[in-house]
């Protein structure tokens, strides 16, 4: 057969300026949607990482004082803080024009911290992460009258049903197997939680850095806990300096996936993501410890969960910012 003479080859049709810009803009969204799933990604590896740390906390087995605990876990972290420090501009990223508001800072960040701590030590790995889930429900009360925000009864409704979820796990009524006093300390570590990211929000509002703001709360926890620990000290073993020092770390690295996710992906869309927590913490309970919640720990969790969602949800659609 003879093959077609080039005279005879049809010419490719050219591509219109429409066509162009139709392949620009999937382009465009193809590129997005790749930002987002990174994001979503280090959000979700982030929530895995905290739940390593929260592991490691747990080996510990209450072994050591929580404020020794507290003052490790700063310690070790403060070295991944080197790089954020010289980026802000060495020694004058912690210049700050609102003092006390990092000592309402310190103060909040360390129950928050403490808390949590000593509820690993007490309570089922996954039990601490779901009551810290009511956190969302505290900074919703609280952003009233602290924040001068409006909360409409939707909100208001789903903290009440949130802290319903909370009541199945305490079970006042009676029967339940856990803690009720370690239960009421992750609580008040929630409590701190809140405030925490209250005071960060109205620094923020003042014009502090958020370097500096990050700065200042490592060096002071370390600096408080680390004479806190003093009277109460237990020189660790060399497992414990492992766990202690893994603690620092990873703890750290948890944060930076955490702060890189939310720097390239819509907090609109990746901020549910943060609840995978009680997936690897139940897993790791399950797994390392046996642990496994039973039925009411799984309806509050569940209960406290979707609250939170829904709280979400709705500033989502009201616009109300955060941090």
């Amino acid at each position: 057969m003879t093959p077609p003479s080039p005279d005879s080859t049809p010419n490719p049709t050219p591509e219109t300026p429409l066509e162009s810009e139709a392949d620009a803009g999937v382009a465009s969204v193809a590129a997005r949607l790749a930002v987002q799933r990174r994001a979503i990604i280090c959000v979700l590896a982030s929530s895995f990482v905290f739940a390593c740390a929260a592991v490691c906390i747990k080996a510990l087995e209450g072994a050591l004082p929580v404020a020794q605990v507290v003052f490790f876990r700063n310690v070790f972290a403060l070295p991944a803080l080197i790089p954020l420090a010289i980026a802000a501009g060495g020694l004058a990223a912690l210049r700050t024009r609102n003092p006390l508001g990092h000592l309402w800072r310190l103060a909040a960040g360390l129950v928050g911290t403490a808390g949590s701590f000593y509820g690993y030590a007490h309570l089922p790995i996954a039990l601490v992460t779901g009551l810290n889930f009511a956190m969302p429900l505290f900074l919703t009360a609280l952003s009233v009258p602290l924040l001068k925000e409006q909360v409409g009864w939707r909100r208001w409704s789903a903290v009440l049903v949130g802290f319903g979820g909370v009541l199945l796990m305490i079970r006042p009524f009676g029967g339940g197997g856990d803690d009720v006093l370690a239960i009421l300390v992750v609580l008040a570590a929630a409590l701190g939680w809140a405030l925490s990211m209250i005071s960060i929000r109205l620094m923020g509002n003042s014009g502090e850095a958020g370097a500096t703001i990050v700065l200042w709360f490592a060096i002071g926890s370390a600096l408080v806990m680390g004479i806190a620990s003093i009277p109460t000290w237990v020189t660790p073993t060399g497992w414990q300096w492992g766990l202690l020092a893994a603690t620092g770390l990873v703890s750290s690295l948890a944060q930076l996936l955490m702060t890189e996710g939310y720097r390239r992906g819509d907090s609109t869309l990746i901020a549910p993501f943060e609840y995978a927590g009680i997936i690897w913490t139940a897993g790791f309970g399950a797994v390392i410890w046996s642990e496994l919640p039973d039925g009411w720990d799984f309806a509050g969790i569940a209960v406290l969960v979707a609250s939170g969602i829904y709280i979400w949800h709705r500033e989502m659609r009201l616009g109300v910012r955060r941090l």
